[in-house]
């Protein structure tokens, strides 16, 4: 009977140490780069680079980067690093992480680009997450539009 009574305490404990936490409020990121990088076989690469702005008081510390990217809707590429680093209070920092688009990706995306008449202004949704250990994880989510680069849009 007193283990469940430590448990039920720990538990409580834990809970009221969470919501003692300051309240942070999200970190921004912005695209700012996509840069075509080497592949292999069917395979294409992307270095996506994102603007992660810390708004708050307190510095951010990250241990890796995982991105997914979706473009007209579907799921495109998907990328990690094991970069570190620390954004300072009130500040900001660019982070590249490189990214993979499978074959099927590929066709499914050249079949809806050839639907549209430019590829400028591509939709996109990026979702991500800076790891920072169990409590200090910032995930994240970014929309807007992009140009895919190294793509011939039209006629010379």
């Amino acid at each position: 009977m007193r283990s469940v009574h430590a448990v039920i305490l720990s538990s409580l404990l834990a809970l009221s140490a969470c919501s003692s936490l300051p309240n942070r409020d999200p970190v921004r990121i912005n695209v700012v780069g996509v840069e075509p990088l080497q592949g292999q076989g069917m395979e294409v690469r992307f270095a996506v680079k994102i603007r992660v702005q810390n708004p708050n008081d307190n510095v951010l510390t990250y241990s890796g980067v995982a991105l997914d990217l979706d473009i007209n809707g579907q799921p495109f590429a998907s990328g990690v690093s094991d970069e570190r680093g620390e954004i300072g209070r009130f500040s900001d920092t660019v982070v590249t992480v490189p990214v993979s688009v499978s074959a099927f990706s590929v066709i499914r995306q050249t079949y809806g680009i050839s639907q549209m008449k430019t590829l400028n202004n591509m939709p996109y949704v990026l979702r991500g997450k800076l790891s920072g250990g169990v409590f200090n994880t910032t995930r994240f989510v970014d929309s807007g539009t992009l140009n895919l680069p190294g793509v011939a849009t039209g006629s010379r």
